[in-house]
């Protein structure tokens, strides 16, 4: 192994470790919370809010888990990650990285409106920092992956901004 592929080694570690460690310090079900560590209120209409908002962001997480098998030309047998043709139909027509996205609303958005505590606010905008990075990297794999195509879906889907997805999608679909 040399030194590029090393160091990429480490960062790769690094960004895992901390989002790893950022997800369970801000998990819906938060440790944090459940042990006493950190006292908040709750709030009914957050609380309800939060659930939702968790729901549609395991929505997202599961997209590519379905999606990439029946549309990204995933060998049988092998995982989902495996695509050999770019998808940009159904959630991947809205955004990018639905996987991301969804961590961001089921993980931290969620966290902080269960928990309405400056700590999990903080943690959050952390959270939503590392996994935008994280998104960005991605896209240079796909860029490479499958070239102008996806530059093109770049130009057409947002990263991770759901509203503007669904705006894009509509005025396209006109």
């Amino acid at each position: 192994m040399n030194n590029k592929q090393s160091s990429q080694k480490w960062k790769n570690i690094f960004w895992s470790t901390l989002i790893t460690i950022l997800c369970i310090a801000c998990f819906p079900a938060n440790p944090l919370v459940l042990t006493g560590v950190i006292e908040v209120e709750s709030y009914p209409a957050l609380f309800i809010i939060g659930w939702v908002v968790w729901a549609f962001g395991m929505v997202l997480v599961m997209a590519p888990i379905v999606m990439f098998p029946r549309r990204g030309g995933v060998p049988k047998g092998k995982s989902f990650v495996n695509t050999t043709q770019l998808v940009d139909t159904g959630i991947y027509a809205v955004v990018r990285h639905p996987q991301y996205t969804g961590g961001v609303y089921a993980i931290f958005l969620t966290t902080f409106l269960l928990y309405p505590h400056w700590l999990f606010g903080a943690l959050g905008l952390i959270g939503v920092a590392v996994l935008y990075m994280g998104c960005r990297e991605e896209d240079q794999r796909m860029i490479k992956k499958f070239g102008d195509d996806y530059r093109a879906y770049m130009e057409r889907v947002p990263r991770m901004n759901v509203c503007a997805g669904i705006l894009r999608l509509l005025r396209r679909k006109r």
